[in-house]
């Protein structure tokens, strides 16, 4: 079986895990005291506005929609939960399709033509705006943005069976998803296309009283996808120039139709090579000696894939910089290929592997690539990724981080599903309610990635008492047995 690793949880205090961190990298810090009123309690200015605290919450993928893209009570009760978090920045609130054949799932919301979009999502915002305020006071208010996106190569619109939407061929992933070596590329008309329905998006957003919107690059998806396409003939592929010419002239046709409104993007710095379980269940990287010199993802090394290049990633903030896009979310690997950095957790989803390497390494890749991007370009806004991970010390390494000046604000994202109020205890100087604190048992993977809701099954009670929980710890308990 594959080699288990101690999880956060199991450690006694925070001067012990101080000393596991430390062995993992002696930059990796964590405060042994969380102050209230402390640096996570520091104001932060994002765009003229000022928020109140130094907590984030990333936009969530959901699997709880209607077929014709519209919210259920369940994304209602999601987006609550996000407003009495206490957060002061909601980024994206939810992944939301710009068209229907870019959704990851069926149950995905999509900008639907049939549909008052603007009003769908207003109404979503008020409910979020109107839970926070709840808690936290009627002049409280926290900025909110809508993530905008194109699932492309693992789009997903109308059955459980991939649609794939692809930019170029990438070997290692046709392989591991049987996908056709001539199956056809999306041609820069339709790319074209798709950026239109972006900048439509962003006026529905504006529309619905979004404060900025986020341009999806990250996780292997569309936009993301385009970076890596060194192979690619035509205007979107081949030099940087081309690379990255879809993300900017969204960025462009936003700025040109929808003025006022504000820009973030979520950016995917640097992958891997795909992984999938070995016989042991670890994961391991697909066969990729093959392809080198590496020419198939972002920010990757290309004699050595397994490690960053931080060379065009830098390049891109600094493009973004100087069109004045100041808000940017970091993100490591992708959850389709390397999901033991995008996602560091005990237990893999149900149709992925175990971590080959102790997560808290894992969750030091996603912080270094925050301390890279901070410390070339110390005035951009930046969130960081891959905190739920740290459980029981989340506060203290957040703390750590932010007091150092590595990142700006903290991102969270599973955790939020078990324990919205997290943000709201720790600034709040309360203990934390360690039964709602994310295990990572990643059943809120693989519930959806098993055609079911997402939500967190174990924990939430809300959850915990639907039929579908039965089924994911069953899943769970296989995945144990199966590499025993």
């Amino acid at each position: 079986m594959a080699k288990r690793f101690k999880s956060p949880g199991s450690y006694k205090t925070p001067a012990a895990f101080l000393e596991r961190l430390r062995e993992i990298d002696p930059s990796f810090g964590c405060d042994i005291d969380v102050v209230a009123g402390g640096a996570l309690a520091a104001p932060l200015t994002i765009y003229g506005r000022t928020i109140t605290n130094r907590f984030a919450i990333h936009p969530m993928e959901g699997w709880d929609g209607t077929l014709d893209g519209a919210p259920t009570e369940h994304t209602i009760r999601r987006w609550r939960r996000f407003g009495e978090s206490g957060a002061g920045l909601i980024w994206g609130g939810e992944a939301m399709a710009v068209r229907h054949d870019g959704r990851a799932n069926p149950n995905q919301l999509f900008i639907n033509p049939s549909l008052d979009n603007a009003k769908i999502l207003g109404d979503l915002r008020r409910e979020l705006v109107s839970a926070h305020q709840a808690k936290n006071g009627a002049s409280s208010c926290p900025y909110i943005g809508l993530q905008l996106t194109h699932s492309g190569r693992f789009a997903r619109p109308n059955h459980i069976h991939l649609e794939p939407k692809i930019a170029f061929r990438h070997p290692l992933y046709n392989e591991k998803y049987k996908l056709a070596d001539n199956h056809p590329l999306l041609t820069d008309a339709e790319l074209a296309q798709i950026r239109d329905d972006f900048v439509a998006a962003a006026r529905v957003a504006q529309s619905a009283g979004f404060d900025f919107v986020d341009i999806k690059a990250c996780h292997a998806y569309l936009i993301h996808e385009l970076l890596s396409a060194f192979d690619r003939p035509g205007k979107y592929g081949g030099n940087f120039e081309n690379r990255t010419r879809l993300l900017l002239e969204i960025i462009a046709g936003i700025r040109a139709e929808c003025p006022g409104l504000e820009i973030g993007v979520r950016l995917g710095l640097t992958d891997l090579p795909p992984h999938s379980a070995g016989v042991d269940g670890a994961g391991r990287p697909l066969e990729h000696q093959h392809l080198l010199p590496w020419r198939l993802g972002f920010g990757m090394n290309a004699a050595q894939p397994l490690l960053p290049d931080w060379t065009e990633p830098m390049a891109l903030l600094k493009i973004l910089q100087t069109l004045g896009i100041h808000l940017i979310n970091v993100s490591v690997g992708t959850p389709y290929g390397s999901a033991h950095v995008q996602r560091p957790a005990s237990y893999p989803p149900s149709d992925g592997y175990w971590p080959p390497v102790d997560p808290l390494f894992s969750v030091f890749r996603q912080l270094s690539a925050v301390r890279q991007a901070k410390s070339r370009f110390p005035d951009l806004i930046i969130v960081g990724s891959g905190y739920s991970y740290l459980q029981d010390f989340l506060p203290h390494v957040a703390q750590h981080e932010i007091r150092q000046g590595h990142v700006d604000l903290v991102g969270l994202g599973r955790m939020v599903l078990s324990y919205p109020d997290l943000p709201a205890d720790v600034l709040a100087g309360r203990p934390l309610q360690r039964k709602r604190i994310c295990r990572t048992f990643s059943d809120c993977t693989t519930g959806p990635r098993n055609h079911l809701l997402s939500g967190c099954f174990p924990l939430d009670d809300y959850y915990k008492q639907m039929p579908e929980a039965k089924f994911v710890k069953e899943k769970r308990a296989e995945i144990v047995q199966r590499f025993q």
